[in-house]
């Protein structure tokens, strides 16, 4: 049977914290758990556009629990702030869904000198994550979930030792290799946990081609023909965004999940969510772990799981 909304268990009192909660699937995602009893943390850098979401949700849940924070993953400063916020607020969290993302944008640095995709789509999870790791295991079975792309498998060549690609930026590329690192951080990251003895498990999540509104905003940002192309390729063939968040759902909230998964849709593009296969050239052993490292130096902060796991216990 194909699994669906309606698979979701009860998540009454479990705390989810989802970024880019305001819009496409990362919307689709906070409806459902809300719909479903959790207490949903929006991340959301636009606060006007992440109230707006909030009274569509409540509007369509009237029991929804919600609340906003200002979240800017390209700002190592703002994910400190909102993750101190919500550690403050719930020293327990269940679910964290690793979700926001920028595609193909033309190239510019965040305000720490990251490449923007890199830095956003990758290092800024990389870096809540850290930060919430404590909260995520002192729940009964936390659960983190990245989101992916199939954009992963055009990549181009994966330099860990440029990850931010001066001299050499083509926006296609550098949007597949933030969502491969998306990718090899959830494996290296459930990797880590099991090792440590945590009951915290880590999944990554594809959603196809879903109507997430990204494409949108690519071909906003960089007219032309390929990226008007895939705007009507999404539109033509792809699922909704609620179909889309289906993956990253059933990855969180699966009694069955196992850690270290990726989570797809049956016929890649669309389809109900399935446990996908990564193939042995996506998952070299010392790719997983040089973009831990490379990561660690990034933020300049060493992502110990062991050490978080050890002193949350």
């Amino acid at each position: 049977m194909s699994w669906t909304a309606r698979d979701i268990p009860d998540l009454t009192g479990k705390v989810a914290v989802v970024t880019g909660g305001n819009g496409g699937l990362g919307l689709e995602t906070v409806r459902e758990l809300a719909r479903n009893g959790a207490h949903v943390v929006i991340g959301a850098r636009n606060l006007e556009k992440a109230a707006t979401a909030q009274a569509e949700v409540e509007a369509t849940v009237p029991s929804a629990s919600l609340e906003v924070r200002k979240l800017d993953l390209g700002s190592l400063a703002s994910i400190r702030a909102f993750a101190a916020e919500v550690l403050e607020a719930h020293p327990v969290v269940d679910l964290l869904f690793n979700n926001a993302g920028i595609m193909a944008t033309p190239e510019w640095t965040t305000e720490d000198g990251f490449e923007a995709q890199f830095g956003t789509n990758h290092l800024g999870h990389f870096e809540l994550t850290r930060l919430l790791l404590p909260a995520l295991q002192r729940a009964e079975a936390g659960r983190v979930v990245t989101t992916t792309s199939t954009a992963r498998f055009s990549a181009g060549e994966y330099d860990l030792d440029n990850p931010h690609h001066r001299g050499n930026y083509d926006q296609w590329e550098a949007y597949g290799y933030s969502k491969l690192a998306n990718l090899h951080f959830s494996i290296e990251l459930n990797r880590r946990l099991e090792a440590a003895g945590s009951s915290v498990r880590a999944f990554a999540a594809d959603p196809g081609l879903a109507q997430s509104g990204l494409q949108q905003t690519t071909a906003r940002n960089l007219p032309g023909r390929q990226q008007e192309f895939w705007v009507g390729v999404v539109e033509r063939i792809g699922q909704s965004a609620a179909a889309g968040a289906l993956d990253q759902l059933r990855a969180g909230t699966d009694p069955r999940a196992k850690g270290g998964a990726i989570y797809r849709p049956r016929w890649i593009f669309r389809g109900a969510p399935v446990v996908g296969g990564v193939g042995a050239r996506l998952r070299k052993e010392p790719d997983l772990q040089k973009l831990w490292t490379v990561s660690e130096q990034e933020i300049g902060e060493a992502f110990d799981v062991a050490a978080i796991v050890q002193a949350a216990a």
